[in-house]
């Protein structure tokens, strides 16, 4: 569903629940991350690109401090609450908490908000890794900036989104997924220094085309599993002694007390192997070194799987069918946080029929799954529309 059909749909709900208008618009995009999985809660490097897949708000201004949500894709479900009293996540609209966190969150840090009726749809798909959370928070907070002509910069939009991931709906995520919605830029991909929040616009020719297998073998990051490799890697950088494994090296690791082969000694090496990996892949896409670029994206895919382990069989399986249908002319790997969700990858854009036609026949006959496939192209980030 393009652009303007959500806004149309947002537009549409927001009238018949409010009985009135909507006077404003705006958008978020989902992400993939082309390479640098896990690395960006470890102060380390991603290279992300938002996509043209996006939550959508439409929303206006109340005079009495009562903010209603509408969650247009769940039958017109609503949550409200007052913008100056107390905030708390609640306990049977999980889908609301992201929303409520970025709101209590530009409160806490001093923004003058007053009421709003919003109407939240989108088209990202849940729990596929493409970042549908932070989607949701960046748009709700670019939709409080725009209706109260809020003094923050888009950086700031994404870092109090992360901070309702965290503490609203108990996901200690990394800064990446919000800050390439909140700044992404179109024709281009973002290395992002996750410590310093500095980036690099990577440019992604236009003969290059970006594919997402979505395998629909659905996770959810907040069950524990994430925070549990979050913790590993904090133990591994106290180990270390290292503020993060973003200021180790691979040599420093093996001459360490870790145990090789232990679990913790394993999420240490992906997560130093990734960051060095992402910061030449990042060189290689910029020379236009289409193979280079599929090596180190393949070299990330095992050692998500046997380091960090986080794959899943039939997303092992893209990638394989994936690697034989492109063979050197690009490369493939998982994207997200993992335990299923999406394959990305680049390729010529005259393969992409056939690497379709391939996955298409493979995966399903293989899985019993059906999947589906989306050609993106990079975005800019959230804004009016």
């Amino acid at each position: 569903m393009p652009s303007k059909q959500l806004k149309q749909r947002a537009a549409n709900a927001f009238q018949d629940v409010c009985g009135y208008p909507a006077t404003t618009f705006v958008q978020a995009p989902g992400r993939v991350n082309l390479i640098g999985e896990h690395t960006d809660y470890n102060d380390g490097f991603v290279m992300p690109c938002a996509i043209d897949y996006q939550a959508v708000i439409a929303c206006a201004k109340r005079d009495d401090g009562v903010i209603r949500l509408i969650s247009v894709d769940y039958d017109h479900v609503q949550d409200s609450f007052v913008v100056n009293q107390e905030i708390k996540p609640t306990e049977d609209k999980l889908w609301a908490n992201y929303m409520r966190g970025v709101i209590h969150f530009l409160k806490e840090k001093g923004y003058s908000l007053g009421g709003a009726d919003i109407a939240i749809t989108g088209n990202v798909p849940l729990g596929s890794g493409l970042s549908s959370s932070a989607a949701l928070e960046v748009v709700t907070g670019q939709a409080m900036k725009v209706l109260y002509e809020l003094d923050v910069t888009q950086s700031d939009l994404a870092l109090i989104g992360q901070a309702s991931e965290h503490n609203f709906a108990g996901c200690k995520c990394g800064i990446m997924d919000q800050m390439i919605s909140a700044c992404g830029e179109k024709s281009h991909a973002l290395l992002l220094d996750c410590r310093s929040l500095e980036s690099k616009a990577v440019h992604i020719p236009e003969s290059v085309s970006i594919m997402i297998v979505n395998s629909h073998v659905t996770h959810s990051l907040v069950d524990g599993a994430y925070n549990a490799l979050r913790e590993q890697c904090e133990e591994a950088s106290r180990l270390l002694g290292k503020v993060a494994l973003r200021d180790a090296t691979l040599a420093e690791l093996d001459a360490s007390s870790i145990e090789k082969g232990s679990d913790v000694y394993k999420r240490a090496h992906h997560v130093i192997s990734e960051n060095e990996r992402t910061v030449a892949c990042a060189d290689a896409l910029i020379a236009g070194d289409l193979q280079k670029v599929g090596e180190y994206m393949y070299a990330s895919h095992a050692s998500m799987r046997d380091d960090f382990e986080i794959t899943v069989p039939e997303i092992d399986y893209i990638v394989e069918v994936l690697a034989e249908a492109l063979g050197n002319k690009g490369g493939a790997r998982m994207t997200g946080g993992g335990f299923g969700g999406c394959c990305v990858a680049l390729m010529p854009t005259e393969m992409v029929p056939q690497v379709q036609a391939a996955i298409e026949a493979k995966y399903q006959a293989k899985t019993g799954i059906k999947e589906s496939i989306y050609i993106c192209t990079p975005q800019n980030g959230a804004g009016v529309i």
